[in-house]
């Protein structure tokens, strides 16, 4: 006789939270059409992935009649490759609402498969779009308009040390004991500085109002352009709120030529690493080749918005059914 228990079907989330993402959507929605935001939908597979050394993509094949060898799709981690070829074929202001995939570890905040919303503003700059989301996250979570600190003031207030300068050894020094052996173990100093960001900057920041940081080191710029007056920082940021990480923004890199400087080195690392390199997506390179506008872009986690509306600490609270249910 089986004893084993039934598997537990029931969502994760209740009714009311159902409800509650699904009136969020709606006024996400209705906040573009009245900007006249086109909203688009793009593939959820490619035949390429991002390089980005943090990013995992998730691997299938397509086995089809005179296919072969079997063709190797990634879920997408984000639209965006596919959203700016969009831009570079003129369609103008876009935004979407759709699942990303991640292949990384599960947690209060992350769940392997999650919905996201990007969006995509032709002469915008970053503090544009800034000002965009801003309005849209007191719209969503009737809030205050949100603050702004740049990345190393962050650094300067809460650790002491100038992360522009700062050796490796000068900042591991000012590691806390909770990750003093961790950071004495780190040499590559972005990873070093994103221990220490994450441990004691981003439980401190935003706790009564959202806050953006601005101002990202160029080593960690990903696809944002360089600071016009500063090269050492990109123009990119990030939407911090209530110890939560809701967004990450650029001014969009339009020379397709150091994107791919940025994604081969991105490879190089990730050989280096052990870790696996997915083909470089070349369409999207032909795309900035062919001319990306001028823009600034966002993709901001919808789970975890939905979670900061509603007070709940578990993402599994607005999902109906997280990874371990699907």
């Amino acid at each position: 006789m089986n004893t084993l228990l039934p598997p537990n079907w029931r969502p994760t989330a209740s009714r009311e939270a159902l409800i509650a993402r699904a009136n969020m959507l709606t006024t996400i929605r209705q906040f573009f059409a009245e900007r006249e935001v086109l909203e688009v939908d793009t593939p959820a597979m490619s035949q390429a992935s991002v390089t980005d050394i943090h990013l995992q993509p998730f691997v299938t094949h397509l086995v089809a009649p005179g296919q072969t060898p079997e063709l190797p799709l990634f879920l997408s981690t984000s639209p965006e490759f596919h959203m700016k070829r969009l831009l570079c074929a003129d369609v103008g202001a876009i935004y979407q609402l759709s699942k990303a995939f991640r292949n990384e570890e599960l947690g209060r905040f992350h769940n392997s498969e999650f919905t996201m919303l990007e969006w995509y503003r032709p002469d915008f700059d970053h503090r544009d779009l800034m000002a965009e989301i801003s309005q849209l996250m007191q719209l969503v979570l009737a809030c205050d308009g949100c603050d702004s600190m740049s990345y190393q003031q962050a650094f300067i207030d809460y650790l002491g040390i100038d992360p522009l300068t700062a050796s490796v050894a000068e900042l591991q020094q000012v590691a806390p004991a909770s990750c003093q052996e961790l950071a004495a173990r780190e040499t590559n100093k972005d990873t070093l500085l994103q221990l220490l960001f994450s441990i004691v900057i981003e439980p401190q920041i935003g706790q009564l109002r959202p806050i953006f940081v601005f101002g990202f080191p160029a080593s960690q710029a990903a696809l944002a352009q360089l600071n016009d007056d500063d090269p050492r920082i990109a123009d990119r940021f990030e939407l911090y709120f209530k110890g939560i990480e809701l967004a990450n923004g650029f001014r969009e890199l339009q020379d397709g030529s150091e994107q791919r400087r940025r994604f081969e080195q991105d490879c190089a690392w990730r050989a280096a690493q052990g870790l696996p390199i997915p083909p470089i997506d070349d369409r999207f390179l032909a795309a900035l080749d062919a001319g990306l506008p001028a823009c600034a872009g966002v993709a901001l986690g919808i789970d975890r918005l939905l979670m900061l509306k509603l007070g709940v600490s578990d993402i599994s609270e607005v999902i109906a059914f997280p990874v371990d249910r699907a």
